[in-house]
């Protein structure tokens, strides 16, 4: 319980409290597939029908719940090309609604991420609909990207979900895909601000497009940096290098690899997510007793 402090009013929570992954997601190493739904009302290649989306969101869920994923992340990454803030009224609306009927069908936990960077709104979509977190592309600092500069939005994200009395937790890329920073690249300190001064609850570290990897030198200088917090891959995850790439990671976003012929613009194939599930499960394994026997020499 806080206390009352010497102007009479209570204590300030705490600022930062680290995260467990395992409290999101029921699992301390979790594989985040994403839903990628089609062109949504008053995109640029809006179709006309909201219930084709619906049909296509709901078999994709499905098919990664039952391929092993930790959770799936819906995203509106056909809208593009996207606005570089606030999206139009009827995308919060149709996501919401996609997002509700999900939550019936699927138990894993789900995420949202509003492109190009509508926080608020993927916040109270979350809020909304019971989802566990949302994907922010940025949380701190100033990318040009090509939508035009996108700010970070920390100061009115945070104060939100305060307002909303919300729990959803923030992962934020860090050095976003797709953009460039006007300040430092540095990622250790582009980390250490974002968690630090924009109190993201993990950190996402991508390549520099779709499909394209972090490298281990990043990914190996973004964890020293985040210390406890956790470090999700963003991007380039697939059956080739997931091993490596795990060395310095908590977790993953996937979703080209588990595509049907391993193209962005198909449909999610079952077998592939299935096949990543199992490759990935099979290295933690591996390093886990390698871990274990390099403790048993050193103590011997």
């Amino acid at each position: 319980m806080s206390k009352l402090n010497w102007c009479g009013n209570r204590d300030p929570p705490s600022l930062k409290i680290n995260v467990n992954l395992k409290q999101i997601f029921n699992t301390t190493q979790p594989i985040i597939g994403v839903v990628h739904l089609l062109p949504l009302p008053t995109s640029a290649r809006w179709g006309g029908s909201l219930s084709a989306i619906i049909d296509r969101a709901e078999q994709e869920a499905v098919a990664l719940a039952s391929g092993g994923v930790s959770s799936i992340i819906v995203e509106n990454f056909f809208d593009a090309p996207f606005p570089k803030s606030r999206v139009d009224p009827a995308v919060v609306s149709a996501m919401t609604t996609i997002v509700s009927r999900l939550r019936e069908l699927v138990s894993i936990p789900i995420g949202i991420n509003v492109l190009r960077n509508d926080s608020l709104s993927a916040m109270a979509i979350a809020s909304c609909t019971g989802a566990a977190f949302i994907r922010v592309n940025v949380l701190s600092g100033v990318m040009a990207t090509d939508q035009g500069l996108i700010e970070g939005c920390a100061h009115e994200l945070l104060r939100y979900r305060r307002e909303l009395g919300s729990d959803v937790k923030i992962i934020a890329d860090v050095l976003v895909k797709h953009a460039q920073p006007l300040s430092s690249s540095d990622i250790t300190t582009a980390v250490q601000e974002t968690i630090d001064r924009g109190l993201a609850d993990a950190i996402i570290l991508s390549g520099v497009a779709t499909g394209s990897p972090p490298s281990i030198e990043d990914l190996k200088q973004a964890k020293e940096a985040a210390g406890s917090t956790p470090i999700i891959i963003g991007s380039g995850a697939d059956f080739s290098n997931i091993s490596n790439l795990m060395q310095f990671a908590d977790g993953v976003i996937v979703s080209s690899s588990l595509k049907r012929q391993g193209k962005i613009e198909n449909s999610i194939d079952t077998i592939r997510v299935s096949q990543f599930v199992e490759a990935m499960r099979q290295d933690l394994t591996s390093q886990s007793v390698q871990r274990a026997i390099d403790s048993m020499k050193i103590h011997s």
